[in-house]
């Protein structure tokens, strides 16, 4: 559980898995938020209902700067607190404890295995910046050895 980190940077595909939860999860909040209006207003507390479309206009926006600042220190952060206001949010949708759990789930699988994938990339990069100085040695000889379109990657 070690890739289960609250604030600092994360690797390149670890961001970029983040970055696309909570832009799914912007989404399911501002619909949330419409919902909490509506209902609201349906049960005659208009007043109630603009200060939950107001608040979850908030969280929609939180939720896209985070998505945006992924590549920050404190992305993972405002990221966190972002799922746990969605799940809060229940409070006064309660569809938005599954929508907060589901979140959360994608949260902490992309974290963990973002965090597996970035280190098999790092892994492979070092393996072909080292295996390449020796391959131009060895095919230096050889007809075409050297063509971008000769070397095999991945």
């Amino acid at each position: 559980m070690n890739a289960l980190r609250l604030h600092g940077t994360t690797g390149k595909f670890t961001w970029r898995m983040l970055a696309t939860v909570l832009g799914g999860q912007s989404l399911c909040i501002l619909l949330g938020a419409l919902v909490a209006r509506g209902v609201t207003s349906a049960a005659d507390e208009p007043g109630r209902g603009t200060a939950y479309l107001v608040v979850g206009i908030g969280l929609f926006v939180l939720s896209v700067l985070a998505a945006g600042s992924m590549r920050k220190p404190y992305g993972l952060t405002l990221g966190w607190a972002v799922q746990a206001l969605t799940i809060v949010s229940a409070l006064v949708v309660p569809m938005m404890l599954v929508v907060g759990l589901f979140f959360l789930a994608l949260w902490v699988t992309c974290l963990v295995k973002g965090a597996s994938i970035d280190a098999e990339m790092a892994r492979r990069e070092r393996e072909a910046s080292g295996q390449s100085g020796g391959e131009a040695e060895a095919g230096e000889g050889a007809a075409g050895a050297g063509d971008p379109a000769d070397r095999v990657d991945g």
